[in-house]
């Protein structure tokens, strides 16, 4: 029998793929099914429904929240690496789209190259989601507004601080101050700043700051990432030297506002980006934040399969 999906799919590529009133809705859920799931309810609407997970990057948080996110909506994940499909021996991605849209409801994807996941979704006949490109990680500021909300509030005009690399997550931040209406600080070395496509359209939301210390005054919330993302290890020792002042500790957070939250997506190296004295501290909302990718990711999920 013939595949019968005809019907355009929504693809989450970026978070202006969803607009501000939705974005907040999707926040809004994710706290809902939270509270759902720790009461023990069972909510399976996407019973019998398959999510196909491309994996190009390695992964804990992302797999092991996508994958249990299915299995609690009723659905199942399937677990896909390039050694164990034919994406790894030269198939061109339009035909692994089309023959694989044929047969999941649902694809998410973790790679390298953006431009990946944006051919991908152009040759799909199901929802797209992007689960990190060397571009954005739009499925981690979910979860990390989410968890602003949850503890603070709202973050519309609230101050927030980035320190460290223009790199992915940077990136999507920027697009989260526009679609969130806060002001964003982006403390970066010169030779690491977004790319300036991302961030001019921001305008005066966000601006470069080089000192930390100076960026994080006033801040809400301070974020930081790796100094060296999966695919730059060979540049640890340049990166180490050039973000040497770029690490948040309690000197930084000193600076901020008295009730300001500290985020990471993680995984973290303590004594780089962050000293273990703010990371571990016992009002950390970083653990919560991890847990956050669970729920926020089942209201995406619910949001373009139901």
């Amino acid at each position: 029998m013939a595949n019968t999906k005809t019907k355009q799919p929504r693809h989450f590529l970026s978070l202006l793929d969803l607009s501000s009133d939705e974005l907040r809705s999707l926040v809004a859920r994710a706290s809902e099914l939270k509270k759902m799931q720790h009461a023990g309810e069972i909510h399976e609407p996407l019973k019998n429904q398959t999510l196909g997970m491309i994996f190009e990057k390695s992964s804990t948080r992302t797999r092991v929240s996508f994958e249990t996110g299915m299995t609690q909506l009723g659905g199942h994940a399937l677990f896909l690496s390039p050694r164990d499909t034919q994406l790894d021996r030269g198939e061109p991605i339009e035909d692994s789209a089309r023959v694989m849209s044929r047969m999941v409801d649902c694809i998410m994807i973790r790679t390298f190259e953006h431009e990946k996941v944006d051919l991908f979704a152009a040759n799909s006949r199901v929802p797209v989601i992007n689960a990190l490109t060397d571009l954005l990680h739009p499925c981690q500021l979910i979860a990390d507004m989410q968890t602003y909300f949850e503890h603070r509030g709202d973050i519309k005009g609230k101050t927030v601080t980035w320190v460290g690399d223009g790199n992915n997550m940077c990136n999507s931040y920027i697009n989260a101050a526009r679609q969130f209406d806060f002001k964003l600080n982006i403390a970066c070395p010169e030779g690491y700043d977004p790319i300036t496509e991302i961030m001019d359209p921001a305008g005066d939301r966000c601006q470069i700051i080089r000192d930390p210390m100076e960026a994080a005054a006033g801040s809400d919330l301070v974020v930081t990432d790796v100094w060296a993302s999966m695919g730059q290890e060979e540049e640890q020792a340049k990166r180490e030297k050039a973000f040497a002042i770029y690490q948040v500790n309690d000197d930084v957070m000193a600076q901020a506002n008295n009730d300001a939250l500290f985020m990471h997506c993680l995984p973290a190296h303590r004594g780089e980006e962050v000293s273990a004295s703010v990371i571990d501290r016992p009002d950390s909302v970083v653990w919560d934040e991890a847990e956050n990718r669970l729920h926020s990711q089942k209201a995406l999920l619910e949001m373009l399969l139901c």
